[in-house]
């Protein structure tokens, strides 16, 4: 004689379903936490480079140095880049050298070759990379948005100074030049503005 088969507990298939939901539920607990994670990343960064001067990121300076400037000097080259824009961006002097926490202020020329009001806002950065916890921002025109009339020029400043803290790294002592470099990129979503004449140009090759 056959045992009897056990009847189906009505509690199995509430368990399964119970184990089904905990594991959507942490699916999803793990996408959100990606999602966040991919937002939060790039904000991230940009705080950790301002922080650190990772990758040449320059510092912002409240106020002058409280020291003398040292004896030692260092020189400074600018580089000037466009892209996106119907501009031009130019620094009044290509070098200067300067002691090492003397505040100085250098100017960079811009125009708005279009004939329509345009907007840019500048990315920097200094070389060699590992200078940038060095170099001290009292104020500058990447701060803000910069925004253009047609055919207007403008003089922007750079006020700055190498913190005399760089004369304590031994990986500095051989240092002689630094590399301030601008880029100004178009503020996302503006509509790229033809520089004047080119619609004649592009309505002679058609």
């Amino acid at each position: 004689m056959h045992a009897p088969l056990p009847s189906p507990d009505p509690c199995h298939p509430q368990r399964r379903l119970g184990r089904d939901s905990a594991v959507a539920a942490v699916c999803g607990l793990v996408v959100a936490l990606m999602v966040g994670a991919s937002y939060a990343a790039v904000p991230f960064y940009n705080w950790f480079c301002r922080v650190t001067g990772y990758n040449g990121t320059t510092q912002v300076a409240r106020e002058a140095p409280r020291t003398a400037p040292l004896s030692r000097h260092i020189a400074v080259r600018f580089d000037a880049n466009v892209n996106g824009l119907p501009w031009t961006l130019r620094p009044e002097h290509n070098e200067i050298e300067l002691a090492i926490g003397q505040v100085t202020t250098v100017y960079y020329q811009v125009t708005n070759r279009s004939a329509q009001p345009t907007t840019g806002q500048a990315a920097y950065n200094v070389a060699p990379l590992t200078v940038g916890s060095y170099f001290q921002k009292i104020n500058c025109f990447c701060f803000t948005e910069q925004a253009l009339g047609p055919g207007e020029s403008r003089a922007m400043p750079v006020v700055f100074y190498i913190d005399p803290a760089i004369a304590r790294d031994r990986d500095a002592d051989t240092l002689n030049t630094i590399t301030l470099s601008y880029t100004f990129y178009p503020v996302r979503g503006e509509p790229r503005p033809q520089i004047a004449g080119d619609s004649k140009k592009e309505q002679g090759a058609l």
